[in-house]
């Protein structure tokens, strides 16, 4: 099964690379970000035509996250995160799909900091560390993937002393992430990656993709029968070089009954492809 996560950065606008990269790649799950798009906005003809049911939670300008599934029925258990009944902002969905609960989130960015989105950030990650104390002992795989906003370490950002005032990472916020790896989620980029210099997110400008002047700020935190059918996790970096693409690129993980790992040689050629 292999299962995606993608900040489309406005899905009516990129519409084109977004079924262009579904084609392609042929994600059975797929959490998508900034939608951009209110509720009656979201293309789920275009969508439905390339294979995939969906639900989707859109909101007008900003936000907005959808699940997308080619390989049976979405059984959504949660929209919204829980803790605060005044917050209406399209962050957080979540449903049961062939066997596995996945969630889709958009954390929000926090800048400038410090101020009000700030503190909304920090207040936003205790009720997500919270609801995920309620699924991390689940006895079924728990995928909860989107864009965190947060680069946890050094390793994850270029030139890390440009940006040490900044919300995507302050001590606080990587304190946050740091407390969801010590409730027992896994970072599965890093699980299957330790040491490599793996990015998510470009800036448009001075040619940051080209020179690989990146961050990782989109992840997969697994549980542990998630863990155990781990079998690949890449980043779809050849998206974020198409015309009028979004500055983030795809995120994908593979699982097996076994957890078998995938091949290198075989990703590499599929990165290719």
């Amino acid at each position: 099964m292999k299962i995606a996560t993608y900040n489309v950065n406005g899905i009516n606008g990129r519409l084109a690379v977004l079924l262009r990269w579904l084609e392609l790649a042929e994600p059975d799950i797929v959490c998508l970000q900034e939608l951009k798009a209110p509720q009656e906005r979201f293309p789920e003809i275009a969508i439905r035509d390339a294979g995939y049911r969906a639900i989707w939670h859109g909101q007008s300008r900003w936000n907005g996250i959808a699940l997308l599934s080619r390989i049976g029925e979405i059984h959504e258990t949660r929209r919204g995160l829980p803790g605060d009944p005044e917050d209406i902002q399209s962050r957080y969905i979540e449903a049961a799909v062939n066997g596995v609960l996945i969630a889709g989130l958009y954390l929000p960015n926090g800048n400038p900091r410090p101020g009000p989105k700030y503190d909304f950030k920090l207040r936003w990650f205790d009720r997500l560390h919270a609801h995920l104390a309620t699924l991390i002992d689940l006895d079924v795989p728990v995928i909860i993937a989107g864009d965190y906003n947060v680069m946890p370490t050094d390793q994850d950002v270029y030139a890390p002393e440009r940006w040490r005032d900044d919300a995507l990472f302050a001590p606080e916020v990587r304190a946050a992430w740091q407390r969801l790896l010590d409730q027992g989620w896994v970072d599965a980029i890093r699980h299957l990656h330790p040491r490599d210099t793996l990015y998510t997110f470009w800036k448009y400008w001075r040619g940051a993709f080209e020179r690989n002047a990146g961050l990782r700020i989109d992840h997969f935190l697994l549980n542990p029968p998630a863990v155990a059918q781990l079998a690949a996790a890449e980043v779809d970096t050849r998206v974020r070089g198409w015309e009028k693409t979004s500055d983030h690129a795809p995120v994908w993980i593979e699982l097996t009954e076994n957890g078998k790992r995938r091949a290198r040689h075989a990703i590499k050629a599929e990165r290719k492809a």
